[in-house]
């Protein structure tokens, strides 16, 4: 293998241009669980050679736009031509490795959704170097990548904490298309990513601790874009929101943005209204379709309050099963992640005929110190998961395993449970009643409202059972309103 020399300052770390940049979505378990997703399988997107930059340069975060993040990568340059090689063979077609700085901005994401093309293509989007290691002289598992912010540690992964072995990328690609010579495979990012501002100075080194084989360390300036670089005539302009805040920082707390629990001050009156009187106060206002249907609690004397987050199965398919039902799958994530505070809502599709859910898990959920557990489905070792002490709704027990009827397939999106929807962030309330689904842009309203509601029956009732019809009390005539304002006004 030669290295071939260019005269362009950009590909200084490359042995000249490259005429593919192939990235992965998401390869490391850390950032899987980061993100609450597992692939089955790699998933790629290309980046436009024209973003290569080399070390010591700048990348410019344009203005109007928040968030521009870093991640630090293991980048594979391709020494020579590979076609429909398999996984035993791939590792020699790789020439060297390097590090590699996959920028992003997650401003421009939601546009080309997985594509990137324009959140990741940029101009200095793809510093690359700035020396590389012959790919010869070490082991592929035995990598090291790590990133620092201004000289703080961000990041540190190592090839053995990929979900899918190096080599494996240059075999699936090769099946495909031919990967020649200086092509270059970014092979995805751990946990730790985050945003980086104007003055910022990132670094990335790629290093085999072994051998002491390093890339040396890949610096990049961030500096302030032009003015008014977008214009609205020719495409979509910058756009984020909360959810891009949280993945482009890493976490709703380094975002800066509340946490998904309720505000004590809310989450108080929740727990001293009944599901029914929220029902009533939601119907007032035109929504019917808010209880979770067909669930019984097995703990009806607790009190179930908080916000949902969710997990969806889809019915029972061996070979999907035996692709996404075993390993980290998205149930075990999803009980993995659950943070204090929320309840795990289950699309389960009503199916009663396997567990959704057994003793383990709900141990994990309490230790987490979720609120709670709602499921359309069956729960496994019933009286095991009742003795852990967490709310749990259910459509009844069943001792059969998950894979008999249902395949984890996805978290952090809108289910269907008990025939309504539920989405992330909803707030989830059940007493002996049931459950009923609150969106939180009318929860202190109707709170509230359903609190004076209260009052006013616990009246009613007080003067029924001194012997007052229910003709005219219940509701309120005029006579009754007026006395009833009366005797508050006296308080």
């Amino acid at each position: 293998m030669t290295i071939d020399t260019t005269t362009d300052p950009r590909f200084a770390g490359l042995p000249g241009r490259p005429g593919k940049i192939i990235a992965v979505h998401l390869s490391y378990e850390s950032r899987a669980a980061q993100r609450g997703r597992r692939p089955a399988a790699p998933s790629y997107f290309f980046k436009a050679s024209s973003s290569v930059a080399a070390s010591g340069g700048t990348v410019e975060r344009p203005e109007g736009t928040e968030l521009l993040a870093f991640e630090g990568e293991i980048a594979l340059v391709i020494g020579t031509a590979a076609r429909r090689v398999p996984l035993a063979r791939a590792w020699e077609h790789v020439g060297w490795v390097t590090a590699a700085d996959d920028l992003g901005l997650y401003d421009l994401r939601a546009a080309d959704k997985g594509s990137n093309v324009r959140s990741k293509g940029g101009d200095g989007f793809t510093p690359i170097g700035p020396d590389l290691i012959d790919a010869r002289t070490i082991d592929p598992t035995g990598l090291r990548v790590r990133a620092w912010v201004n000289g703080e540690l961000r990041q540190e992964g190592t090839s053995g904490d990929l979900i899918f072995p190096l080599a494996q990328f240059v075999a699936d690609l090769s099946q495909h298309f031919t990967l020649e010579p200086g092509d270059v495979i970014l092979t995805g990012t751990p946990a730790g990513s985050s945003v980086v501002e104007p003055g910022d100075v990132v670094a990335v080194e790629v290093d085999a601790p072994e051998t002491g084989a390093t890339s040396g360390r890949l610096t990049t300036t961030v500096v302030a874009g032009p003015a008014a670089p977008f214009d609205p005539a020719l495409g979509t302009l910058p756009a984020v929101d909360d959810t891009q805040r949280e993945e482009a920082w890493g976490s709703r707390e380094d975002a800066g943005l509340a946490s998904r629990g309720l505000h004590p001050d809310l989450r108080a009156k929740l727990e001293r209204i009944p599901v029914a009187g929220l029902s009533q106060q939601l119907r007032k206002r035109g929504l019917d379709n808010v209880t979770i249907d067909g669930v019984r609690a097995l703990h009806p004397e607790r009190k179930l309050v908080g916000t949902a987050a969710t997990l969806r199965f889809v019915p029972g398919r061996e070979d999907l099963f035996a692709s996404h039902g075993g390993g980290y799958n998205a149930q075990k994530r999803a009980f993995d992640a659950v943070e204090e505070g929320e309840v795990i809502v289950i699309e389960a599709r009503g199916e009663a005929g396997s567990g959704t859910l057994g003793d383990i898990l709900a141990i994990r959920a309490h230790a987490r110190g979720a609120a709670g557990i709602v499921t359309d489905g069956g729960v496994r070792d019933a009286d095991a998961v009742t003795a852990v002490g967490i709310p749990v709704y259910t459509v009844g027990a069943h001792p059969a395993v998950l894979g008999r009827k249902h395949v984890p397939w996805e978290t952090g999106v809108a289910v269907a449970c008990g025939g309504t929807t539920v989405q992330p962030g909803d707030i989830i309330v059940g007493d002996a009643d049931g459950v009923i689904v609150l969106p939180p842009h009318l929860a202190d309203e109707v709170a509230d409202a359903a609190l004076a509601q209260e009052d006013e029956d616990a009246w009613v009732a007080a003067q029924v059972a001194a012997g007052n019809p229910v003709r005219g009390l219940f509701p309120m005539n005029a006579h009754w309103r007026a006395r009833y304002d009366a005797e508050r006004a006296g308080e």
